[in-house]
């Protein structure tokens, strides 16, 4: 981020500096959270967490160049006095996370360019990096680095928006009830996509409905003037067109359901999709370097972006061509005679029954599941994972591996569903282990779990072995 002043800075938070002498129209080159990334002349918003208090190092961060620091009260006795030896400008706000979220706000708001904000139990993130992509066919995108989707990450992103960018894409995470109504707000969104409701954070949430009504929020958030765009193929998410307000746009997409951006004629591959897509009368073919049929519903999200900007089908296409995969999201790797699926970011009942159906439909030859825990779903967690087992069984998996307490109940399932090999294992080292035993040349192997279980630890124990084989 560059280019926003003092006078703007002191105006978006609503406080007034306690001391120092900063001119109003200083220029701040970029406004960061962290003391480490400090560089001359910057601003550093100073943000409370749980263990640590970012006041204690705002003094640090004039002493490394800052030209000004935000800071929340109270301030604990040892800050006051650190920054009052410091030279600098110091603002104290009321909350400075509040501070930072206003600043972002108002940088957002400096720019006259749609802001498209996607939520959604499952493949945020992908859509995300697709609508990036097929907007790129187009002008320069903006966009959530990552999965930098919070309180902290969102203001991080919206502060990147430059003044050739032609669009700005957020991802909005959330763990309760209200955050998104909170969150939204910030990136004064013109577009929100929502691409379904499933069982994740049900031990925060409770209820699937409760879920749904927290993913609403993103749908409400958006006014008069601007489009939402909602999965057809997921009814509680096709719900939520009631809870847009008048003179909102709804768009849908979806591949079995009736929608006004829907997919036909299906071709995947292990090395990606190619299908029809009718809109508006209009029936064109596009492509998508991302395996599986889930992905070409997040591909038609993107699209429905595209179409809602206006953007013609050859820059859509043209824009596909520019996505690429992410870091354990189903990132396939060939090691030695065996490939594996590093799937291990994250995983809920329907992400990982997702992964399970696409590696059996696009490998040939043998196929072994590695599986850790489910987190976050309080009592749906064991008929959860009993599912998965089921499912793994179902499409002939030659083995099961599970790695986690709850990951047990996937391994009963899996055993009394008629799964030939079926192992469980109390560690990382035990995993591999097991592995070894079972793996034959040719083998394809899914690796996939919550992202507290780790589970790309396995591979790299893995490879490890083979490389030394």
């Amino acid at each position: 981020m560059t280019g926003m002043t003092w006078d703007e800075v002191q105006a978006a938070v609503g406080a007034a500096a306690h001391n120092g002498k900063l001119a109003g129209n200083t220029v701040f080159p970029h406004i960061t959270t962290d003391t480490r990334k400090i560089s001359s002349g910057d601003l550093f918003v100073a943000l409370r967490g749980e263990k640590f208090d970012g006041a204690d190092f705002a003094a640090e961060a004039l002493e490394r160049g800052a030209a000004a620091v935000i800071v929340g009260t109270p301030l604990s006795t040892s800050a006051e006095k650190a920054l009052k030896k410091a030279k600098g400008t110091v603002l104290k706000a009321e909350d400075g996370l509040r501070a930072y979220q206003a600043i972002a706000h108002a940088w957002r708001m400096k720019f006259d360019i749609p802001v498209i904000a996607i939520t959604g139990s499952n493949g945020k993130t992908t859509t995300k990096e697709l609508t990036a992509a097929v907007l790129s066919g187009r002008g320069k995108v903006c966009r959530t680095a990552a999965n930098y989707n919070n309180e902290v990450g969102l203001p991080l992103t919206l502060l990147g928006i430059m003044p050739e960018d032609f669009a700005a894409v957020v991802e909005i995470g959330m763990r309760g009830l209200g955050q998104i109504a909170a969150l939204a707000p910030v990136a004064a969104p013109t577009i929100g996509i929502v691409t379904n409701v499933c069982e994740v954070h049900m031990e925060l949430l409770g209820s699937i409905e409760n879920i749904a009504k927290a993913k609403a929020e993103l749908v409400e958030a958006i006014p008069s003037g601007g489009t939402v765009i909602l999965n057809a193929d997921d009814s509680r998410v096709a719900a939520m067109r009631s809870f847009a307000a008048d003179g909102v746009r709804i768009l849908t997409y979806g591949i079995d359901a009736d929608a006004d951006v829907r997919a036909e004629a299906l071709q995947c591959a292990a090395d990606g999709s190619r299908f029809m897509v009718t809109y508006a009368n209009e029936r064109h073919e596009y492509a998508v370097s991302l395996p599986g049929r889930h992905n070409v519903s997040n591909t038609l999200a993107a699209l429905a972006a595209g179409f809602a900007l206006g953007l013609t089908p050859q820059e859509m296409q043209a824009g596909l061509r520019n996505i690429e995969g992410t870091k354990m999201r189903y990132e396939t790797e060939s090691v030695g005679a065996w490939m594996f699926i590093n799937d291990a970011y994250n995983a809920s009942p329907s992400s990982m029954r997702a992964a399970l159906e696409t590696t059996a439909a696009l490998y040939p030859g043998r196929k072994i599941a590695v599986l850790g825990d489910m987190l976050e779903l309080g009592a749906a967690a064991e008929e959860a994972h009993r599912m998965i087992g089921r499912r793994a069984a179902e499409l002939d998996f030659a083995a099961v591996v599970t790695y986690g307490p709850q990951a047990r109940w996937i391994h009963e399932a899996a055993e009394k569903t008629g799964c030939a090999v079926c192992c469980h294992a109390e560690t990382h080292e035990e995993a591999a282990q097991l592995l070894r035993k079972i793996l034959s040349d040719g083998d394809t192997v899914l690796f996939k779990g919550s992202r507290g279980m780790r589970m790309e630890q396995v591979i790299t124990l893995l490879t490890g072995e083979k490389a030394g084989h």
